[in-house]
């Protein structure tokens, strides 16, 4: 063999182990190219099922209703619950027209949903365990030094306390009441069957803005114009209303939760709610409230103590300048 065909098959056989290097190494870069998504995606998926039970976790501390967590969480705040085991729940707050009432909203669910009304009211201590619904936790709040009455909608609560009363000394334990009702898993309202008339328990037994066939067509469009585009306003205010009738043209109403003790309730009726009814039914006349027995004595029993004030002033202003007037004692 020669010099020149040897070197040209060293030659060769050069060129074709570099060509089969490179092939390998390209196949190799391919197989590595093919096979980093399935790790990276697997990689992924170790991932996301690692943040899942975090993030549900997370979830579930913004929702009380969640079963599991309702009766761990009981549980740990009675034994003392270690700073990672505690849960936390949002009770925001909105103030109201009144300023004697607020609106709780715990993210909770307060009204059961088959309840037959969207409000129901609790006026005095006794109505809270009086049928047909009961409420330990309007029990506990109207025990509160200073609340007079507490409302319920059906995702909020409204807290309405006396006028001499501060709210920076009794929001704190309407907080810790609300939340030991949501976080304890029990219902907040309960249905028991009533047995005669009970005093201070309002709503709850019948929806009065129900549309009924049977109705007059007018009374049916008063209603309509009050659900569909009032109450979400009055709602809005933490209170609700209710319809209690339609007589020679006049709407008769009735304003619940924090619009009840309002001072600027008849502002309410008369420049929105009166003004609206008027502008889209020509047979409405005008709209009052009406005012239930209790209310009425205390509104008469208010301007008798009012009349007695007024006469005290008078008696001791007279008193003052001896019984002359007040062109008799001018130099």
């Amino acid at each position: 063999m020669s010099v020149s065909s040897a070197s040209g098959n060293m030659l060769r056989r050069t060129l074709f182990s570099v060509r089969l290097t490179t092939q390998q190494l390209s196949a190799a870069e391919c197989s590595s190219q093919v096979a980093r998504p399935a790790v990276f995606g697997s990689y992924r998926s170790v991932h996301r099922s690692a943040r899942l039970p975090a993030i549900t976790a997370s979830e579930a501390r913004r929702r009380p209703t969640l079963k599991p967590h309702q009766h761990s969480t009981v549980q740990a705040r009675v034994n003392g619950p270690s700073p990672s085991s505690k849960r936390t729940i949002f009770i925001q707050t909105e103030n109201t027209p009144n300023p004697d009432a607020l609106k709780f909203i715990p993210n909770h669910r307060v009204l059961p949903e088959d309840f037959p009304s969207t409000f129901l009211e609790y006026l005095s201590p006794r109505s809270t365990l009086a049928a047909p619904h009961p409420s330990p936790l309007a029990a506990s709040l109207l025990n509160v030094d200073g609340v007079t009455s507490v409302f319920y909608g059906p995702d909020f609560i409204t807290v309405t306390k006396a006028t001499d009363s501060n709210w920076a000394h009794i929001k704190p334990e309407i907080f810790s009441l609300i939340t030991q009702a949501v976080t304890s898993g029990e219902s907040i309202v309960n249905t028991i069957a009533k047995t005669g008339a009970e005093h201070g328990q309002e709503g709850g037994e019948s929806e009065s803005l129900s549309y009924d066939e049977e109705e007059d067509e007018v009374i049916g469009m008063i209603k309509e114009l009050l659900d569909t585009r009032i109450r979400p306003a009055i709602q809005e205010d933490g209170g609700d209303i209710e319809f209690r009738g339609f007589e020679n043209g006049i709407v008769l109403l009735k304003l619940r939760g924090a619009c009840r003790t309002c001072d600027s309730s008849t502002v309410t009726l008369r420049n929105g709610i009166e003004s609206m009814l008027m502008h889209y039914i020509e047979e409405v006349q005008g709209v009052e409230q009406v005012l239930d027995q209790e209310e009425e004595i205390s509104m008469h029993e208010f301007a008798r103590f009012e009349e007695k004030l007024r006469q005290q002033k008078g008696a001791a202003a007279t008193a003052s300048t001896g019984g002359k007037g007040t062109l008799d004692s001018a130099p």
